[in-house]
């Protein structure tokens, strides 16, 4: 057990929203925390930028919320496009006020919330960020467990979470496999600016169709939009601003005068860890599970990860709960991970970019159906609570 004569120390690897996240709320705590990040700055390229309401609620119980929503812009909808038909279904989420905190989403980039975290940290005088520094080993014992870092330091902790992405170092030296799948597209993230406002675009759009299937969404005040677009992984990266180019003069409406501030290409996964939890390491976020972005499963899951596990870890470490109460951690996130996230963002992944004309229409016409019903409205939004664990210290 941890000794109860001093705070117990966790490190965690990795300096993303994840990462930073669990940091931040065991600090707060009164565990001390060591952050490790490889890279020498956060990760500002175009990722994860959407919040669901529910994760405003996890942001509000690590104390960041208000400052997310004071950079990023709320959403009061979700809006779904058809250009083969120019069919358009806006499903608003007021039907969410008075019977959730925050009856709205969010839209924010992850480099933003996760230097918000990082003020937060400097402010604690129990969490460190070691920028420039990555894993090289890690070994651990009944009692401890340490790592060993690039630049040859060691660091000891009671706990490790991995949080380093999904390339992490940690679940490879932990010899955890990642089965799944690779899709056969590339992801295209861009941050694009033009005035989609004008042209009848809300803040939070789908568009469903095999030529012009994409993400939508504003991503600040002055308007910074994101537009994710796939394409065909085996077209050659160097030539991705060309193809660019040519979308979006396929797919923007009026003078199509845009200006490109950022794009970034990724590959596309449904996969996840053996397991979450080896001895005294955890894995949360993209180094426990990868899927497409399609409906803003992975980030949404990750947080979720970081709730649950910052409840387990914080009643073993307070003497409260024994280790299994980590085991339990471990099966919940990869079964919601498998049963919820995973199926939702392939679904979601299908109707944008497939282009499949019978599954557009069967979706449209349940849109339609939810667009005019306050009550499947309601459903609709609430239906991503799912992929959440609503009970804590229940081990």
């Amino acid at each position: 057990m941890v000794s109860t004569t001093e705070p117990a120390h966790v490190i965690v690897a990795g300096a993303g929203p994840v990462g930073l996240l669990a940091a931040l709320a065991l600090a707060r705590q009164g565990v001390t925390v060591t952050v490790l990040e490889r890279e020498t700055a956060l990760n500002d390229s175009p990722r994860a930028a959407v919040y669901h309401w529910c994760v405003l609620e996890v942001l509000e119980k690590f104390g960041v919320r208000a400052d997310a929503e004071a950079e990023g812009v709320i959403v009061k909808g979700n809006s779904f496009r058809r250009p083969s038909t120019d069919e358009s279904v806006f499903i608003g989420n007021s039907v969410m006020e008075g019977v959730v905190p925050f009856p709205y989403n969010l839209n924010l980039g992850q480099g933003a919330l996760g230097r918000i975290c990082v003020e937060h940290l400097d402010e604690l005088p129990n969490a460190t960020v070691l920028w420039g520094d990555g894993l090289a080993a890690i070994s651990q014992d009944d009692d401890s467990v340490t790592v060993t870092l690039d630049s040859g330091r060691t660091v000891t902790g009671d706990w490790l979470i991995g949080a380093d992405g999904g390339r992490s170092t940690v679940r490879r030296l932990l010899g955890l496999g990642f089965p799944g799948m690779t899709w056969d597209d590339r992801f295209v993230a861009t941050n694009i600016r033009f005035d989609f406002e004008a042209h009848g675009y809300h803040r939070a759009n789908m568009v469903m169709d095999a030529e012009l299937g994409c993400i939508v969404a504003l991503l600040d005040r002055d308007g910074l939009w994101r537009v994710t677009f796939a394409e065909s992984e085996e077209l050659p990266e160097e030539t991705i601003p060309e193809r660019i180019d040519a979308f979006m003069q396929a797919f923007l409406p009026g003078d199509k005068q845009y200006e490109l501030v950022q794009y970034s290409p990724y590959h596309m996964h449904q996969r996840s860890a053996e397991s979450y939890r080896l001895g005294r390491v955890l894995l949360a976020g993209d180094a426990a599970h990868l899927t497409n972005p399609t409906g803003a499963m992975g980030l949404t899951t990750g947080v979720f990860d970081v709730e649950l596990l910052v409840d387990r870890l914080g009643a073993v470490v307070a003497g409260e709960a024994g280790e299994e109460a980590l085991d339990d951690y471990a099966e919940r996130r990869r079964t919601a991970f498998l049963e919820k996230a995973s199926p939702t963002a392939s679904r979601f992944k299908h109707l944008v970019y497939d282009g499949v004309k019978a599954d557009i229409d069967e979706a449209f016409e349940l849109y339609q159906r939810v667009e005019g019903d306050p009550v499947a409205s309601r459903e609709f939004f609430l239906g991503v609570q799912n992929l959440r664990e609503p009970e804590f210290r229940s081990v």
